[in-house]
């Protein structure tokens, strides 16, 4: 079925360029896109159309790292730093989801807030709960969310109302992958949670297993300064944090990396050159006193940079706050610096949050022929339109001003679920 969506359509052809396309249309042949018109072809009169009027047609957005058994408690102990948060909120609610009938009915909400927020792909964290963890995928997969989710690895530094042997860590994950296959739009990512929070067995036993099924990896990276220091004594054998997950095969062009505050020359070599992605989260590399991430740094020496939210370290699942707080957290930075060439612009943020990711799930540049549909809509309208107000000055405001309350529409895999 031949259909349209009319409107001003935006798109993230490459980290520097940004797709304008006023006033068209958006056409699709069963839920694959299939080209924008500015005026509709003689061939496509008889497609159905959707008239948005005025607003904004954007991609939908990708959240490469947020923890889903953090997101009911958002915006609290945001006054502690991330080892004392960690251990007083973040690990005594994930105990929680050792009760599936709770993880069911909070799952089920986060899985309506992304879509409701734009999100349609993500790669999140579930708890080291496998059960849990399948209810999750089970809520994402019907909701219309596509991605990864990873059951969570770690096997020390842990509380013990948290933390597994080696021996049932290794035994559930593989009951948790077969519990996967069920899944049609979620698929599983290897989470050891970060390196501190798992032996060298267990990391041993990830890479073998990422080895024999060919799996995605997710974890963090030098997000904090003491983080860093316990890596260093805790694997003396290692010269930078990195080197853990390289030693153990977990670090390249499958990997996500979290956070990369204080990743240095080398380390940022380290992972342009094996093809892994670091993971911007500027919420919570702010709410936890981590520091800001040299991310300006990161795209000028090409490596490829996405976009998490990163909830509950971060304060909103909204990815329009996520690329306005990056853009924010760069001006800072490089006003620290004074160093202009430190800030990111509109067209990296929205890339950051759309393209970056393209890899992870198959996908093309900007609305690429031949790919089921993944947009949202945003209508503007009710700010004012002043003279001289281009299609671009509109997406830079929207990424500040505009909330769920502005999204009227939202496509994931062809499908309008909003």
């Amino acid at each position: 079925m031949l259909t349209a969506l009319k409107g001003n359509i935006l798109e993230a052809l490459s980290l520097d360029t940004l797709g304008v396309h006023p006033d068209s249309y958006l056409v699709l042949e069963d839920g694959r896109v299939e080209g924008i018109y500015s005026i509709l072809p003689e061939s496509m009169k008889e497609a159905a159309v959707t008239d948005f009027g005025d607003a904004l047609i954007l991609q939908s957005f990708a959240d490469m790292h947020l923890h889903g058994p953090q997101y009911e408690y958002t915006g609290t102990g945001m006054d502690r730093p991330l080892l004392q948060w960690l251990d007083t909120y973040a690990f005594p609610t994930e105990a929680r989801y050792a009760d599936t009938a709770y993880a069911r009915r909070m799952y089920r909400v986060l899985a309506r807030d992304l879509i409701r927020n734009g999100t349609t792909r993500v790669a999140m964290f579930s708890s080291l709960h496998t059960d849990s963890t399948l209810i999750l995928m089970d809520e994402l997969d019907k909701a219309g969310v596509t991605g990864y989710v990873g059951k969570v690895n770690m096997d020390r530094n842990a509380p013990p109302f948290l933390c597994e042997t080696t021996e049932e860590s290794e035994k559930e994950t593989l009951r948790w992958l077969e519990g996967c296959r069920q899944f049609t739009r979620v698929k599983p990512i290897l989470t050891p949670r970060f390196a501190p929070s798992c032996t060298d067995r267990l990391l041993a036993f990830l890479g073998k297993l990422k080895a024999e099924r060919d799996l995605p990896v997710q974890s963090h990276l030098s997000e904090n300064t003491n983080e860093i220091a316990l890596v260093a004594q805790l694997f003396p054998d290692c010269g930078q944090y990195w080197e853990v997950y390289d030693k153990y095969g977990l670090f390249d062009s499958r990997t996500l990396m979290a956070h990369c505050v204080h990743s240095d020359i080398r380390e940022r070599a380290a992972m342009r050159l094996r093809g892994v992605h670091p993971v911007h989260c500027a919420s919570s590399n702010n709410s936890l006193m981590s520091g800001i991430s040299p991310v300006a740094h990161m795209l000028q020496e090409g490596q490829t940079v996405c976009l998490g939210s990163d909830v509950a370290g971060g304060t909103t699942l909204s990815m329009l706050r996520t690329m306005a707080n990056s853009i924010s957290a760069s001006k800072d930075r490089g006003s620290m610096m004074q160093d202009a060439s430190q800030v990111i612009s509109i067209e990296q943020a929205y890339f950051m949050a759309t393209g970056a990711s393209r890899s992870f799930f198959g996908q093309g540049i900007g609305f690429a022929e031949g790919e089921l549909l993944h947009a949202v809509v945003l209508d503007d309208t009710d700010l004012p339109m002043f003279s001289g107000l281009t299609l671009r000055d509109r997406l830079l405001r929207a990424v500040y001003r505009l909330d769920d309350r502005h999204i009227k529409a939202v496509y994931s895999e062809g499908v309008r679920l909003l």
